[in-house]
């Protein structure tokens, strides 16, 4: 390959070759001289984290998993924008009962600029009050965050092919969750969580 060879190539840190590091995107985060606020999603949950930088590797302060939506407010659907905004907001509660107060955004390698999910759980933190900084560009809307999208659906589905709306929401149907009743089950919940002295 042109320009691989030579005294002058240079290999890549291991952790940007396997793309789990974005090291200008970090060093511009140190700089900031703030907790790190980082969102991260799996094939089922949501989790939210607050973290510091320390040689060696960041210490996870605490991590707040959107598992708790289920458990403990009967939410399901795990790792939406809606369950981004509640487990962000219970996060948000979370570091403020330890005194911290602001945080930056770590997106890593693992979303891009326009994914809703770490916004909306910033979104999330920013309505508990932890001071978040974000452009007005990664706002997301508010029917999205509710859930407006989701619960449409369900509706069209619902009232024109009943069978493949049992399909694709067998999992909110089987723990009694109705897809159609999204915004306002998620109105209910931010309120209980807000309500709670402690996160």
């Amino acid at each position: 390959m042109p320009g691989a060879k030579g005294p002058k190539y240079m290999v890549p840190f291991r952790r940007k070759r396997e793309f789990k590091t974005d090291y200008r995107l970090r060093y511009k985060l140190l700089k900031s001289g703030l907790p790190f606020f980082i969102v991260r999603r799996s094939n089922r949950y949501i989790s939210v984290s607050i973290s510091v930088p320390e040689i060696g590797g960041d210490k996870t302060l605490f991590t707040v998993s959107s598992k708790i939506l289920q458990k403990k407010y009967g939410w399901y659907g795990l790792k939406n924008t809606p369950a981004a905004y509640l487990t962000g907001l219970i996060a948000g509660k979370k570091a403020l009962s330890m005194g911290i107060k602001k945080a930056v955004i770590n997106l890593g390698m693992a979303f891009t600029k326009r994914a809703s999910i770490p916004f909306a759980a910033a979104m999330g933190a920013r309505d508990a009050g932890l001071e978040v900084p974000m452009g007005e560009e990664a706002l997301v809307d508010e029917s999205r965050i509710r859930g407006e999208h989701i619960a449409e659906y369900a509706k069209m589905l619902k009232e024109s092919n009943p069978d493949l709306y049992k399909m694709r929401f067998s999992k909110y149907l089987a723990n009694g969750f109705d897809p159609t009743k999204i915004p306002e089950k998620f109105d209910e919940v931010k309120e209980a969580i807000l309500g709670e002295k402690d996160a």
